[in-house]
This record gives C-alpha cells, structure tokens and sequence, in this order.
C-alpha cells in the first residue's frame, strides 16, 4: 500500500471532469462569481460621509454683532426699496456638527425682528445669529 503524504494524493493526477449535458461557463461568468459584493451596505457612504469636513461656527465680537445689527437697522427702514445686500452666512450642516460659510447676494423682502431672520426675495430666510457680514 502506497503511503499518502496529503489528503488528495489519490485524485490530483485524475484528468478533468468535462459535463456532457452543461455546456462550459464562459470565463467572464466565472469571474463575476467571485468578484467583490457590498456586505456592509451604505459603508463607504458613511466613510465618506465623515470625511467631509465642516467648518466651525465663528463667534463673533460685540462690535462685528453691533455693526451687522445697525446694517439690519438700516435695511428695516429702507425695505420698500427692496434694498440689495451681499452678505456671507454660516449654514449649520445637517448630518454633522459644523456647517459652511456662504456667500450670497441679493435683495431684501424682509427684516423679521420678532423671528429675528432676514428674508431676501427669492425665499431664502437667514437667522440674525447666522450672519458673518452685512453690506
């Protein structure tokens, strides 16, 4: 009796099994069986999502909230002329902590003291405490 060194020694040397009735699967096929799936659904959203960086809310000094409050002053009393302003505003992010800085132009339909937002024409209501500058 010949002494086998490994497990399958007896079959390594038996020719190829060839199926009569399945034809041969093209190797394109083959290969897409064991090409990578996605186990951990929604995972490089996640990674990418905490990449993204954010910036962090400035605070600003009494003297910038006192020129942007005189500036709103301003526009409250010239607001039938739908005043045009530029200004540049935090955005606080909504998935994470931080937010961005944006710039915009446009003109005044509405200093709302009482939501304390500014409301510019095309809709878009800025909170008081959002706002960086004001001209």
């Amino acid at each position: 009796m010949m002494e086998r060194s490994h497990l399958y020694d007896d079959i390594l040397s038996l020719p190829h099994h060839v199926s009569e009735t399945h034809p041969r699967m093209p190797m394109l096929s083959r290969a897409a069986q064991f090409s990578p799936f996605a186990a951990l659904t929604g995972y490089d959203a996640a990674i990418e999502e905490t990449a993204r960086l954010t910036d962090e809310r400035r605070e600003l000094t009494e003297e910038e909230q006192h020129r942007i409050s005189e500036r709103l002053r301003q526009l409250q009393e010239q607001i039938r002329q739908r005043p045009p302003v530029k200004l540049r505003y935090f955005r606080p992010d909504d998935r994470k902590a931080g937010g961005a800085y944006l710039s915009i132009s446009g003109s005044v339909r509405k200093v709302d003291e009482y939501a304390g937002v500014l409301e510019l024409e095309d809709g878009l209501r800025i909170p008081f405490s959002d706002i960086l500058s004001l001209e």
